[in-house]
């Protein structure tokens, strides 16, 4: 690749060590939870204001990146992470709910900057070469899978408070990519030859591309944040599985969300925009087919690569629709009210996930996500042009 992938390399660092944050709140997020709350329902509340919090923090953040650049806006979200998993060591140095619950809130306020890396890398291209400069961001996702969930296990025991160490890793890793971004370079061609007024909100969403790009984005969030966030109370605390089980499934399955984007301009030759979408949902079916199949270890292992696999064809379809699907000077935008979507549909899942998990079985959470499927296929109808 030419000198103009630099940045985009850069980027995918800054993503891989930043990003590790969440994969970790993931893995531990439910069990600490599960620990500090009063109520076991209660659980997973710290990963759903996770989610919650990323969607607060997209439209500041998109803001800020319109009137300040992207650099000044990514560094000031930074701060914001470091400061999250300072407040989240001393959450359990406090035994505090609250304060924890405050504190995942703020790491995905920090997430909703980190997630419009991938814009950035787009920017910095050739609008032919986004989805390969996007795949490259995604592909620092393998890294964050693997570095989260083991950060967590190696700060689990570095202070006397368990798992507080991890979070000071968590603060390791912003700072650093923070020093990384000093080195980071707008694209400057991105905003020159985007410009003019953007449009009403109700004339764009009149598009049906910006529509299903919108759609493909949130309902491969939706499903995939609803079942991988009761799948850590599900494995070991109601199946009685190890840690490490349930660390190897979970890391299995975010390393299934990024590994394809290895492959992405195949995919998009041999599948087009389209078929690349049909196929995740291909894959969410098969998610709830070994979940209601098979409830061993290798049963969950196998329903969550599934998982992983359906979303990143389905977010990475969406993605690569989205700079197609709206027109000069929408795109912050455009970028705005796609993240807004997604990730405030992920929030609800996320909080439905643990009420869910409580008083439901395995296969009747599985059976819940039948309803966005049925939504994205609804999308697809509607737009039946060549994508």
């Amino acid at each position: 690749m030419g000198s103009e992938f630099k940045m985009v390399w850069l980027l995918a660092l800054i993503s891989a060590i930043a990003m590790s944050a969440s994969p970790m709140l993931m893995l531990i997020g439910s069990i600490i939870g599960a620990q500090l709350a009063s109520n076991a329902q209660l659980a997973t509340l710290p990963i759903a204001l996770m989610v919650v919090g990323t969607a607060l923090g997209v439209l500041p953040a998109s803001r800020g990146m319109a009137r300040f650049g992207r650099k000044k806006t990514f560094l000031a979200f930074t701060g914001l992470g470091i400061t999250a998993t300072l407040l989240a060591g001393q959450a359990l140095a406090l035994g505090s709910f609250t304060l924890f619950c405050a504190s995942s809130a703020i790491l995905g306020i920090a997430n909703a900057a980190m997630h419009q890396i991938r814009f950035a890398a787009m920017e910095c291209v050739p609008l032919k070469k986004g989805p390969t400069a996007a795949s490259i961001i995604m592909c620092a996702g393998i890294v964050a899978a693997f570095l989260g969930p083991e950060m967590a296990l190696w700060g689990q025991h570095l202070d006397s408070v368990p798992f507080r160490g991890s979070f000071w890793l968590g603060m390791v890793g912003f700072f650093t990519a923070g020093l990384l971004l000093l080195f980071y370079v707008p694209a400057e061609r991105f905003g020159q030859e985007h410009h003019g007024q953007a449009r009403p909100l109700r004339e764009m969403l009149s598009n049906p591309s910006l529509v299903l790009a919108m759609a493909s984005g949130t309902v491969a969030f939706v499903v995939m944040s609803f079942v991988m966030t009761a799948t850590p109370i599900s494995m070991h605390i109601h199946n009685g599985y190890s840690m490490e089980d349930t660390k190897w499934v979970i890391q299995s399955h975010i390393a299934a969300m990024f590994l394809p984007s290895l492959l992405t301009a195949w995919l998009f030759k041999a599948f087009s925009i389209r078929g690349l979408m049909i196929a995740g949902l291909g894959c969410y079916g098969l998610t709830i087919v070994i979940g209601l199949s098979d409830a061993t270890v290798m049963g969950f292992w196998g329903q969550l690569v599934m998982l992983g696999i359906g979303w990143n064809f389905l977010f990475v379809a969406g993605t690569a629709l989205l700079p197609m699907s709206y027109e000069g000077g929408e795109q912050h935008k455009a970028q705005a009210i796609n993240d807004t979507a997604i990730f405030s549909s992920q929030a609800i899942a996320s909080l439905s996930a643990g009420l869910a998990v409580s008083l439901l079985s395995w296969e009747s959470i599985l059976l819940l996500c039948l309803l966005p499927i049925a939504a994205m296929i609804g999308a697809l109808a509607w737009n039946r042009k060549q994508l």
